[in-house]
């Protein structure tokens, strides 16, 4: 037993920390506490990262970081209430993040993975299933290849529900939980003095009209601006085509400063975060993106630079990354069930089962 012992504390020495700077108190420290802006989420549907102002942001991080540093604390929140979780295109980390969510705050889930073995699959409307969602469960979670099937439940639904990704359109929660991720590595961007922020450079390997994590990411990042020196879009093909109408002007409107970089390689050891991703959902099936940009142990990344990714990764992504200090993506993916769990417990009325522990 003790050789045991030996073998696994020399082992776990060999293998890099890669969760050593994720802890959430820094965060904690850094925003301070009101609750109020969190019952603005009363009840409410998540549909877009347009939805979100800055201090309803902030209050979530830290409901987010305070479970987080904690979870063994708050067991009960949503107990009695019942998740309907609807996920009618292929979902490992989203639907197990809110699942899991849901379960470590108490409550119960009925489950969804087959639109086939649904009333949909006899032609059903979405309108009809939310009006019967509506007396199963308090809070529903949908995910489907469909951009308007979120907006078509939304007509008859009386109980609040989650946009988990919809077509080509948005994945807010995502979004949520890539910035909660950036913020834990640095609450210095949350700072209200100027002096003590040091603004980072962020690099985006992916297309904003095609991939729906990069374009709630950017809508999330628009709401921060001061936190931002640049944002750097990372793709093969430059010009117009990568930006929907307006896209890109609502994005500078607000703040942030957008280039276009086509060689990743250069823009790499300037970079202080990198987001990549290659998939987009259309229809059915997926697309892939940028075959040629590829993230190794040989790529020149900045010493301190942290490197995101939503999950599921290909081979833009290499494994020989996971066991490096660049390895953010695990701590990224850990932390969505923590925000995931923020975010339902003031959706369903619960906020004040956690306020007399706010820390």
């Amino acid at each position: 037993m003790n050789d045991f012992k030996e073998r696994n504390v020399e082992f776990q020495r060999a293998v890099p920390d890669v969760y050593g700077d994720a802890h959430p108190k820094g965060l904690l420290k850094s925003i301070q506490e009101d609750g109020e802006h969190l019952k603005q989420l009363s009840s409410q549907h998540i549909i877009s990262s347009d939805q979100f102002g800055r201090d309803v942001l902030l209050q979530l991080f830290r409901l987010a970081a305070k479970f987080e540093a904690n979870p063994q604390r708050f067991r009960t929140p949503l107990q009695g209430k019942i998740l309907i979780s609807a996920f009618y295109e292929p979902s490992t980390r989203t639907r197990l993040s809110f699942e899991s969510a849901w379960h470590r705050l108490g409550g119960d889930i009925m489950s969804i993975t087959d639109r086939s073995t649904t009333g949909i699959a006899k032609g059903e409307s979405l309108s009809d299933v939310g009006e019967m969602f509506n007396n199963y469960g308090d809070c529903v979670v949908l995910r489907d290849t469909n951009e308007s099937s979120v907006k078509d439940m939304m007509r008859s639904l009386r109980i609040p529900i989650i946009n988990a990704g919809n077509g080509l359109d948005e994945h807010p929660t995502q979004a949520l939980a890539d910035l909660y991720t950036i913020f834990k590595w640095r609450p210095d961007l949350l700072s209200d003095s100027g002096e003590q922020r040091q603004p980072i450079r962020m690099g985006i390997i992916g297309v904003p009209n095609q991939m729906r994590t990069v374009r709630s990411l950017l809508k999330m990042l628009a709401i921060f601006p001061e936190c931002l020196e640049e944002v750097v879009i990372i793709h093969d093909e430059e010009g117009d085509r990568i930006w929907d109408a307006g896209q890109l002007e609502q994005l500078q409107q607000a703040g942030l400063k957008i280039t276009i970089s086509t060689d990743m390689d250069k823009a790499l050891p300037t970079l202080d975060v990198v987001y990549i991703n290659a998939i987009a959902w259309k229809g059915d099936g997926f697309e892939s993106y940028g075959a040629s940009f590829v993230l190794d142990r040989k790529s020149p990344l900045k010493k301190h630079a942290i490197v995101l990714h939503p999950l599921a990764r290909g081979d833009e992504l290499s494994t020989d990354l996971d066991e490096t200090p660049h390895n953010w993506y695990f701590s990224q993916a850990r932390g969505a069930v923590f925000l995931r769990m923020a975010l339902l417990t003031c959706m369903c009325e619960r906020i004040e089962r956690v306020m007399d522990v706010w820390m």
